[in-house]
């Protein structure tokens, strides 16, 4: 038997099938970009460029036209400015550095396989400033090398002794780049010929400050310049160039500055839009972010949640058109990305086809689906309204061949709402949102918003100045913390979902296309029974709604299930075909079925000395003296040694099989070969806090009680390494009862069929029933659908139980060991994220193997083959330290996952040589005319996504 265990040598061939099937890429960066500091925009390629505090350049396009940059050095950039129409853009970070990228071109390899001509954003060039960092050494970044500083002669009266002070604003003229408008902090503003090094227009402002200037040209109206000074003004200063000279302006000061400004003539009626932000009275809307819209008598205020960071329109670049004519205003803040449709009546916000806030409320749970049906698609694109006004960013051509398959990246939310997300491609698009607050009495109505002036009858008499209008999505505060989504599990065959939330709820929703007035019906399943010594501690439940409440087409609420004591749901599981749903918390679990709205079982999973689950996750009531008293106590029974821990004899009818598992596993490891280096892993206490946490469900059709017969089974895993097994007696099941809406009579049981205690007590993070072949058994509804192999029932089962120290195999219906692969013996981590896949092969095309992938303590991912649990491959995927990252991992059933690199951002990873989601497109560049005559020819670049970073810096000036 040593031989059977023994390690195995390298294998050539098998080594090359792993080539085939396995290669880890970091493929691309869903959401909005975390803490954006600069924003560009290139009016003749349609490209937008965002800049983070990190260092990081994100350039977006038409939706899957994006790749990334990334700086060397970690330092937020201070501006980004496009070289239009060439493919290069600058940008200066605080550090005072000056760098230049553009799309360049190499040969990469992806998953073993050469990609020629692929070509990625490139950093060119860097160059170190002179002078302080920060912005003060950014106002001289648009003047040529050869600039004289201007010496400009200006009344005796206005110098009165004093300088004119630093120079706040440069700009140049949009029709004769050989001349520049400079403005200094004084007031003083000066138009200065380049070509002549002489001042052509003078602009003397009396007690007034400078805080910025802008250049306007449209050819409707003559040259204006717009002045942002501290008057109290509601709008700059526009002041024509052809005026006398010279002009004086004057103004009382006060502290109402201006943050950016933008003109354009709209071409339906020849008027001009003014666009500004900032403006507004510190005294009154000090807090207030905003950016206002002027276009003749029309006036509205845009008011959002996060402060603003730039804005661009986008409008026409021709100079053969005598109108700007704007389409859209696309304003960047501080949390998301909001773009406004000026063609239309009302200015409507534009809803994104990428940088959706996925913050917008925090986020709480995730979960992914692939192969999603096309009649669920539809139906939730036409209840999500996701067909929104046309996306003006529309820069590049995306030549990414259409997906294989469509995938959702479902979200659970703090504020109670599950978003619906289309990750099928590079674009992540919002596709639905769901809300659960309205099953619900709290303490604010969703549908009473009190920043809202409508809701105020007396607000609407009046009319108030500015017109403000509440504009975006992002809203970080939450009505209520219970209502927060802990768990969510969907079957995508029956359009039914499970949300399971913080405060105990489990809501069952079903998908209807139209609104619906109704109540939802309520149960509560006692995961205490009624236990002597236990008392809530923790926050109350949640009021259900007595009276019928609307809900809209989507998911509506068909039943809601309040567990008790009301602790936050650690674990939820879906049985659509069974009609049954199983939930867990920190006192137990509990099976329900929706059909007949009857609780099938309570079961608690308390330890006596377990207080801790009394208290709840919102209370933070755990004491000091508590704490130490644990930590003493784990002190000195880590100093045990030689003595192995008497496991309490079972008092159920499941004894022997306890008993038959301890003698498997002192056989296994008689018969296991020591590895050269084990780490000694010592047993956990029975008593430790939270070890009655429930940590995963699983539902089987597999063999229990015998050999002979197959039946429904509910698996249950917890904190504290027991496992309990149910056969479950579900009338119907493969007739009328099985099929959505069917009716069937009869009740559920469930009875105590194996309970398994894990050596050293290590959490269970996974269990996963495997058929005679050793496959994963299908989803509900694959195989009575034909649409999955169905599982093999003629050979014996196993079961693969994963714990946070190893992976053990068991043969069933008796629980046999029959393998295993200590991780934390061999690798010194703990397991934390499990998951089944299934890759497939780059060089044979029916080829694929299912793998079990494992995610670690140290953010490093582990791939074993099942069921002999050899190991594959091991990849570096997330820093140790980057503990939100690990806990907010997914991964899809195709090789490939989702982690939060922010509150805001997912990073893509794959795991399949196969299956690369990564950005592939063009963007071709107008021609430009050559200098001795003739036009250029047009440039075509091919981008995809990298973070890469530049060459040395330029030996001379820039």
């Amino acid at each position: 038997m040593k031989f059977r265990f023994r390690r195995q040598g390298n294998d050539p061939q098998r080594e090359k099938i792993k080539q085939e099937l396995f290669a880890f890429n970091k493929t691309v960066e869903h959401g909005f970009p975390h803490q954006p500091c600069a924003l560009a925009f290139d009016p003749q390629l349609q490209l937008m460029a965002v800049g983070t505090k990190s260092g990081a350049m994100k350039i977006y396009g038409s939706p899957g036209v994006e790749f990334t940059g990334l700086h060397r050095d970690a330092a937020a950039v201070a501006q980004i400015h496009f070289l239009q129409g060439q493919g290069r853009l600058l940008s200066l970070l605080d550090d005072n550095t000056l760098h230049l990228w553009e799309l360049g071109g190499a040969s990469r390899d992806r998953g073993g396989a050469k990609s020629e001509g692929v070509v990625y954003l490139e950093e060119k060039r860097n160059y170190s400033l002179l002078g302080r960092p920060g912005l003060e050494s950014c106002r001289y970044t648009h003047t040529p090398p050869h600039t004289h500083t201007p010496h400009t002669p200006v009344p005796e009266d206005y110098r009165c002794g004093k300088s004119l002070g630093p120079v706040e604003s440069l700009q140049e003229h949009p029709k004769q780049p050989g001349k520049i408008l400079i403005g200094y902090s004084r007031g003083l503003v000066v138009l200065w010929d380049l070509s002549t090094c002489n001042a052509e227009h003078m602009f003397l402002g009396k007690q007034v400050n400078i805080n910025w200037l802008c250049l306007i040209y449209c050819l409707s109206l003559p040259l204006s310049l717009c002045l942002s000074l501290p008057p109290s003004l509601t709008a700059p200063l526009p002041l024509s160039l052809t005026a006398p000279l010279p002009l004086s302006l004057t103004a009382p000061l006060s502290h109402c500055p201006f943050l950016s400004l933008s003109l354009c003539v709209c071409l339906s009626c020849r008027c001009p839009v003014v666009l500004y932000s900032g403006g507004m009275p510190r005294a009154s809307y000090g807090d207030r972010h905003c950016v206002t819209i002027q276009q003749d008598k029309q006036h509205v205020t845009l008011d959002f949640t996060s402060r603003v960071i730039d804005f661009f329109t986008v409008h026409t670049t021709d100079l053969e058109h005598d109108y700007d004519d704007p389409k859209a205003l696309v304003v960047l803040l501080e949390e998301e990305l909001v773009v406004i449709d000026l063609l239309t009546t009302g200015w409507p916000s534009v809803p994104p086809p990428y940088l959706a806030p996925l913050h917008s409320s925090a986020i709480t749970t995730s979960c992914h689906l692939d192969n999603v049906p096309a009649k669920l698609w539809d139906r939730l694109a036409a209840a999500g309204n996701s067909q929104g006004a046309h996306w003006p960013i529309c820069g590049g051509k995306n030549l990414a061949p259409p997906p294989r398959q469509q995938e959702l990246l479902l979200t659970g939310h703090e504020d109670g709402t599950v978003r619906f997300w289309n990750v099928s491609a590079v674009a992540m698009t919002p596709l639905y949102k769901l809300s659960t607050a309205n099953v619900f009495h709290t303490d604010c109505d969703p549908n009473d918003d009190p920043l809202d002036p409508t809701n105020d009858p007396e607000a609407l008499q009046e009319e108030e100045w500015p017109p403000f209008r509440k504009v975006g999505c992002f809203d970080p505060y939450s009505d209520d913390p219970r209502l927060g989504i802990q768990k969510i599990s969907l079957c995508k065959y029956s359009c039914r979902l499970v949300v399971a939330g913080t405060a105990g709820q489990v809501i069952v929703l079903g998908l209807s296309d139209e609104w619906s007035d109704h109540t939802v019906d309520v149960s509560t399943v006692d995961l205490l029974q009624d236990r002597e010594g236990f008392t809530w501690k923790g926050h109350d439940r949640l009021e259900p709604r007595a009276s019928p409440a609307p809900f809209p087409p989507g998911f509506q609420p068909l039943v809601l299930v309040q567990a008790l004591p009301p602790a936050s749901v650690t674990s939820v599981m879906l049985h659509a075909e069974w009609n049954l749903v199983a939930f867990g918390t920190s006192h137990g679990f509990g099976l329900f079925d929706y059909h007949r709205r009857t609780a099938v079982l309570a079961r608690c999973t308390l330890h006596p000395n377990d207080s801790l689950a009394m208290e709840g996750p919102l209370s933070r009531v755990k004491s000091l003296k508590k704490s130490l008293r644990q930590s003493f106590r784990r002190i000195r029974k880590s100093r045990v040694s030689g003595k192995k821990r008497p496991i309490p004899t079972p008092t159920s009818k499941v004894t022997h099989t306890v008993r038959q598992l301890d003698e498997a596993n002192a056989a296994l490891a008689d018969q296991e070969e020591v590895a050269p280096v084990q780490r000694r892993i010592e047993p956990r206490s029975a008593d430790d806090s939270l070890s009655g946490v429930v940590r995963c469900l699983c539902f089987a059709d597999t063999y229990l009680r015998d050999g002979t017969h197959h039946g429904p089974t509910l698996w249950a895993g917890t904190n504290s390494g027991s496992v309990y097994a149910y056969a479950l007696e579900v009338p119907g099941v493969g007739s009328g009862r099985g099929r959505p809406g069917g009716e069937g009579s009869g009740c559920v049981e469930a009875v105590l069929g194996k309970e398994i205690q894990l050596m050293h007590r290590a959490p269970v993070v996974s269990v996963c029933v495997l058929d005679g072949r050793g496959k994963p058994l299908p989803e509900p509804y694959q195989a009575s659908l034909d649409l999955a192999t169905a599982p093999d029932m003629t050979n014996p089962h196993s079961v693969l139980i994963a714990s946070e120290e190893q992976l053990k195999v068991f043969s069933l219906p008796k629980v046999g060991a029959k393998t295993k692969f200590k991780l934390t013996a061999h690798e010194g981590c703990r397991v934390r994220r499990v998951a089944m896949v299934t890759v497939c092969s780059t060089a044979q095309e029916d080829y694929s193997e299912t793998s079990l992938v494992c995610l670690t303590n140290l953010g490093d991912l582990h791939l074993f083959n099942v069921p002999a649990l050899r190991p594959q491959v091991r990849y570096d995927c997330i820093r140790k330290e980057d503990i939100s990252g690990i806990a907010s991992c997914v991964f899809t059933r195709n090789g490939q996952g989702f982690y939060l690199i922010s509150p805001s951002e997912y990073q893509r990873f794959s795991l399949s040589a196969k299956v690369i989601t990564e950005p592939l497109c063009t963007v071709e560049s107008p021609p430009r005319h050559n200098p001795r005559g003739g036009r250029q020819p047009r440039q075509e670049y091919h981008i995809s996504d990298s973070t890469h970073s530049g060459d040395a810096p330029l030996p001379g000036t820039v």
